[in-house]
């Protein structure tokens, strides 16, 4: 059968991927840069069954190469992430562009993932993903909606929220809305459902809810992952925050950028409690409860098998579609800092030690003055160093690593770079190269490069300056000497 995957770079397409795939099944993978698509996650036995094509479904006009003969399209684009009053437009134009491109195909079902959306006045977050609903009937292709409550696992943008408030705060002053009840289903049902209404005539033109077998408050989420990890909290709840005020207590408590923090504060005023049942007669499945969707999280960080973070989505507003563009580092018109260390250690060992850097391993020199940068760029409206690492040893095109984002990762040519999404007055790149030959040894290159944006950012590189003199040399030797 032949599948269309959209968003398969995202949160639940890349785990959604490898179960069709061993189901037995063709995957067109449609996605807006292919150079995000990791195939080294993958072996050639499994890329025989997928074809990866690139379409941005926002731009009508370049739709044309797109398959006509495809059986089943999952529809899995959203614009969260993207500025607060914009994404409803970019939500609904995408969804009109796959609807006029699926009428034209063989496709006889489309199989959406929203969210739960039940109450009369909903959040522009929840409307947006109703109006998607309605834009994609228009196809005239059967839709089946599969709306989920806020979904558990390693690496969801909720679990990842809740972790974060938790991990950090013994004693949290939070505002009225996490009195709102919520029905949290675990990622392995969300994939199950998925998965299990393909071709099933009786789904077709169904609304479904999606949600565990708890019916909770934000509020006591949050306590029974303080009971799971046996940590004591203590949270007092106040009737004057707003919901500014609350996206900024999020924003600056937990790891989600501002304009996400923004869109989640005003759907957490709605219930997400399933009503629109029906969904277990058609695909039975053992329905996860709370504690149990926890447990496996925790089983995969353990484990260092995270496969997909909500933190890999691109936020930074210069790079949001075209990231790897910037793989071409620039010379003209820029400053740079660059060290060079000979090193007669094992190769392998180094290249370990540049892979693993940032999140919880740090940056081998000055962690405190790296931590006063982050809480000064997210004070700034920045990211910070709050998003870590996807994953302590693994790196991929795309990753977010603290406030920088990954564009290269290639161990085969031993080549690390990075792009900064730190507020700057210009753009900034991290550099690392091992190069091992027999003329000039072992050597690390470490280069630092910035590209100011007028008057500013040259002031700014001179301003930082003797700090890059104190930290890059020591940085670099460090990398080389642990």
């Amino acid at each position: 059968m032949n599948v269309l995957l959209t968003g398969s770079t995202g949160y639940i397409g890349r785990r959604l991927l490898p179960v069709l795939v061993n189901l037995g099944h063709e995957v067109i993978c449609v996605v807006r840069d292919k150079r995000r698509f990791d195939y080294t996650d993958f072996d050639e036995d499994f890329l025989q069954h997928v074809t990866v094509l690139e379409a941005d479904f926002c731009n009508e006009e370049n739709l044309e190469n797109l398959p006509l003969e495809i059986d089943v399209a999952y529809y899995l684009i959203h614009s969260l992430t993207q500025s607060y009053g914009r994404f409803e437009r970019m939500e609904q134009s995408a969804a009109r562009n796959f609807s006029q491109y699926i009428a034209n195909t063989s496709c006889k079902q489309i199989i959406y993932l929203g969210g739960i959306a039940n109450d009369d006045q909903l959040s522009k977050h929840l409307s947006s993903r109703k109006n998607v609903e309605k834009e994609l009937t228009r196809s005239n292709v059967p839709v089946t909606v599969l709306r989920a409550a806020i979904i558990i696992g390693s690496g969801s943008a909720s679990f990842e929220i809740i972790r974060d408030l938790v991990e950090k705060l013994p004693i949290m002053v939070a505002p009225r809305w996490l009195k709102s009840r919520c029905q949290p289903i675990g990622i392995r049902n969300v994939i199950e459902y998925l998965v299990g209404v393909m071709l099933d005539e009786a789904s077709y033109h169904q609304v479904f809810d999606l949600g565990g077998p708890d019916i909770l408050s934000y509020k006591q989420m949050l306590m029974k992952y303080a009971k799971v990890r046996k940590l004591g909290r203590l949270i007092i709840t106040l009737p004057v925050l707003s919901p500014k005020l609350s996206s900024l207590w999020l924003y600056f408590v937990t790891s989600t950028a501002y304009t996400l923090a923004r869109n989640l504060v005003d759907s957490m005023k709605n219930d997400v409690i399933v009503k629109h049942e029906g969904i277990d007669r058609l695909v039975p499945v053992k329905r996860l409860t709370f504690e149990e969707s926890l447990q496996l999280a925790f089983s995969k960080i353990s484990q260092k098998s995270v496969i997909s973070s909500w933190k890999d989505a691109i936020t930074h507003h210069t790079i949001d579609k075209n990231f790897l563009d910037y793989v071409e580092v620039p010379t003209f018109g820029c400053f740079h800092d660059l060290r060079k260390v000979k090193f007669e250690r094992n190769t392998q060992e180094v290249l370990k030690n540049v892979w693993q850097i940032g999140g919880d391993r740090g940056w081998y020199y000055g962690n405190f003055l790296w931590k006063i940068r982050g809480l000064m760029d997210q004070v700034a409206g920045g990211v910070g160093l709050r998003r870590g690492r996807r994953d302590q040893f693994d790196l991929k095109a795309g990753d977010s690593l603290d406030f920088w984002r990954v564009l290269m990762a290639d161990q085969k040519k031993m080549h690390l770079l990075l792009y900064a999404e730190m507020k700057l007055p210009g753009e900034a790149w991290l550099e690392f190269k091992i190069k091992d030959c027999p003329e000039t040894g072992k050597l690390l290159e470490q280069r630092a490069t910035f590209r100011p944006l007028g008057l500013w950012g040259r002031l700014y590189w001179y301003l930082v300056a003797p700090f890059h003199n104190v930290i890059f040399p020591k940085m670099a030797k460090n990398i080389v000497k642990y």
